[in-house]
């Protein structure tokens, strides 16, 4: 029997690189897949009809249309928390309605989507949440101040919540990503003035591994702490860089 058979998994940020690879590897691990954007899309739709889940949307700046969402599909057994919003600019010319667009999206957005399951998982009296940090929430990041400040605040909101709803049997842990080959390196290449290729040999000379990450190593890490048979992890955070960054979160 696959590990997440009858569970109704919730994937935020699902058209992303590492999305699409989350919802595919879930729906492979048996789960009922429902994918989630801030607006629907044609590739939100076929996604959905490919992995026979279901669409759904919200803006997780709003905490009407997230609890919104949650309604449609709820009891939600496995939230994955991926959807992210990011820019780069140096500290003294980043606009101050950005910061917090990219705080709202990536920080509050995770609170919230894990105030709305929470009931549902209570009654389920088990439940899985995978946020998807980042390795820059460890490290830091030049012209990434804002978001690298969101993501550390994931990492330390999943230990805060690992210890925290642990004793109802909802396990809290986190991926950080280390440079992923996703649309998101777009931004970097255009903050370094570069082409995509030259950034992803640039992030590589820097990597043990000698390459980035991919998309469905990412998933493989959120599949192992979404099944059920592995409970000792609450609290963590998984990071994967390719040896870039070790055992500091």
């Amino acid at each position: 029997m696959a590990a997440l058979n009858g569970i109704t998994a919730l994937v935020t940020g699902a058209t992303g690189g590492i999305g699409v690879a989350v919802a595919r590897r879930l729906a492979a691990d048996g789960a009922r897949v429902a994918v989630a954007d801030r607006a629907p899309t044609p590739e939100l739709t076929a996604l959905a009809d490919e992995l026979g889940g279901t669409a759904v949307t919200a803006d997780l700046t709003s905490v009407g249309e997230i609890d919104t969402m949650v309604a449609e599909i709820e009891p939600v057994g496995l939230l994955v928390c991926n959807a992210a919003y990011m820019t780069m600019a140096p500290l003294v010319e980043h606009d101050e309605a950005d910061w917090w667009r990219v705080v709202d999206t990536n920080l509050s957005g995770t609170f919230h989507l894990v105030q709305a399951v929470l009931p549902g998982m209570k009654r389920l009296g088990a439940g899985r949440v995978v946020v998807i940090a980042s390795e820059w929430g460890v490290t830091g990041w030049p012209n990434a101040g804002a978001y690298a400040a969101s993501k550390a605040g994931l990492i330390a909101l999943t230990k805060s919540l690992g210890a925290e709803l642990g004793p109802h049997g909802i396990a809290v842990n986190a991926v950080a990503p280390g440079v992923t080959d996703t649309p998101q390196l777009r931004v970097d290449a255009e903050d370094a003035g570069v082409d995509l290729a030259t950034m992803r040999a640039r992030y590589a000379e820097a990597i043990p591994l000698g390459r980035i990450g991919r998309p469905e190593e990412i998933a493989a890490a959120v599949a192992l702490l979404a099944d059920p048979a592995v409970g000792a992890f609450a609290g963590q955070t998984i990071q994967v860089n390719g040896g870039s960054t070790r055992c500091r979160a």
